[in-house]
């Protein structure tokens, strides 16, 4: 008998799971145009508000993963290894637990997207560096990695189509924050990407989709299952967005900061080292098959020794870009305008909405509202105080960057606003909350 979307959208409508036939079927008929929006909203809609169970989220995951081209690993055997980050202000750690992972002998394939709205891309921040290619084709993409152990590129245009049109569908009907929706979005990716092994980095907190513990945790725990029932290797850590990660927000600023952390400055922020230490710690540990302990100390050597940096180095020349930049950062191009923003008041910075940070980065031209808008590699913000830290009224909380002198003032009064400064300071907040393997 012919399948019809309509029974699909009955059937989910009483709660019932769908047959793996039936979850191929929407997935081809949409992805072909033979399922109409209106249809595939009706049945968006309705598994919004039903749920799925874990069988039917690996079954629609896979068919979205097989939608369009998929990448060829084998060559790497067990040793290809992804990171995916769901998004923030300031996370620069791909730049830096990348290199870490490939100078310790991983195979890192990443594919990585642009960033929009108030959330940075790691494309955007590699499109800094004077003639970074991040457009390499697939087969010297594979070769890159397999000399290096290390590529970095924008997604392909015919990876995860299905993904591609199911949510530019749920953006417009309310059903993005579903979690076998975003699950499926995020791993479908990830799995015509071809790593064996994913590590997750699922953000908490003001300036991330998931504003608490409870609700990263269970968006984690569903991919990590997901991942696991479609074979490969899974790790994920839930890590604080109530705060930017580091102080630059904005491409340049932030490719120099994850520099300084590969190249031992101390200066360099000791949130952004921790994070992407433990990122790099999960790779190395799904890849050699060993103790997270144990990976994180590796990992720490190869920061100390200068292996991760040297790594850094290699991968950035090997893509085109000006490695000379991430030690003379005048070799950037220079921002017009930088202009401070001072503190009203003595006190604690108390709490701080990455988010409204980030939207003030975007104003200053190191972000986009619409997926067109150019970038201003230059722009962006540096953080001179940051939750915890104390201040007194006239000092700087951050300085602006921009080539737009006509946002300024909203930057600046968006910035004011972000920050809470208080009497006391804050009781501490941890900058992961949890691991999930």
């Amino acid at each position: 008998m012919a399948m019809h979307i309509l029974d699909l959208i009955r059937h989910k409508q009483e709660g019932r799971a769908l047959t793996e036939e039936e979850i191929r079927f929407f997935v081809s008929g949409y992805t072909d145009g033979a399922i109409p929006d209106y249809q595939a909203s009706a049945l968006l809609m309705a598994i919004w508000f039903r749920g799925m169970t874990d069988e039917e989220t690996a079954v629609l995951t896979q068919a979205m993963a097989e939608s369009g081209d998929r990448l060829d690993l084998s060559r790497f055997g067990e040793q290809s290894v992804d990171k995916h980050s769901t998004g923030g202000v300031g996370d620069k750690t791909t730049l830096i637990a990348a290199p870490l992972a490939a100078a310790l002998g991983g195979r890192v394939t990443k594919l990585s997207g642009r960033g929009l709205g108030h959330t940075g891309g790691t494309v955007d921040k590699l499109e800094a560096i004077p003639g970074y290619r991040t457009d390499l084709p697939p087969e010297e993409f594979l070769r890159q990695v397999e000399r290096i152990g290390i590529a970095v590129i924008g997604q392909t245009g015919n990876l995860a189509p299905a993904d591609k049109k199911l949510y530019a569908l749920r953006d417009v009907t309310g059903t993005v924050d579903s979690i076998p929706l975003i699950t499926a979005s995020i791993m479908s990716k990830k799995l015509a990407a071809g790593a064996h092994a994913i590590v997750l980095d699922v953000k908490v907190g003001s300036g991330a989709f998931m504003k608490t513990p409870e609700q990263a945790r269970a968006l984690a725990q569903a991919m990590v299952t997901i991942g696991r029932r479609c074979g490969r290797q899974m790790a994920a850590l839930l890590t604080d967005m109530n705060r930017p990660l580091g102080r630059a927000v904005g491409n340049a600023l932030e490719v120099q900061e994850a520099a300084a952390v590969l190249r031992g400055d101390p200066q360099a922020p000791a949130d952004l080292r921790q994070v992407s230490v433990a990122l790099a710690a999960q790779m190395v540990a799904l890849l050699r098959k060993i103790e997270p302990s144990e990976a994180e100390r590796l990992v720490t050597g190869a920061l100390q020794s200068g292996a991760g940096y040297a790594k850094m180095r290699e991968w950035i020349a090997a893509q085109g870009g000006d490695v000379r930049v991430l030690e003379e950062p005048s070799r950037f191009p220079a921002p017009a305008c930088h202009v401070p923003v001072t503190a009203a008041r003595d006190g604690y910075i108390t709490a701080m909405d990455a988010a409204a940070i980030g939207r003030a980065g975007v104003l200053l031209g190191a972000g986009r509202q619409k997926k067109d808008e150019a970038i201003d590699p230059a722009a962006g913000l540096c953080l001179c105080r940051k939750t915890g830290e104390a201040v007194k009224a006239g000092e700087p909380l951050a300085v602006l960057f921009t080539n737009r002198p006509e946002t300024i003032a909203e930057a600046a009064e968006r910035l004011r606003a972000a920050v809470t400064i208080g009497s006391e300071p804050p009781a501490d907040r941890p900058l992961i909350y949890e691991v999930i393997r």
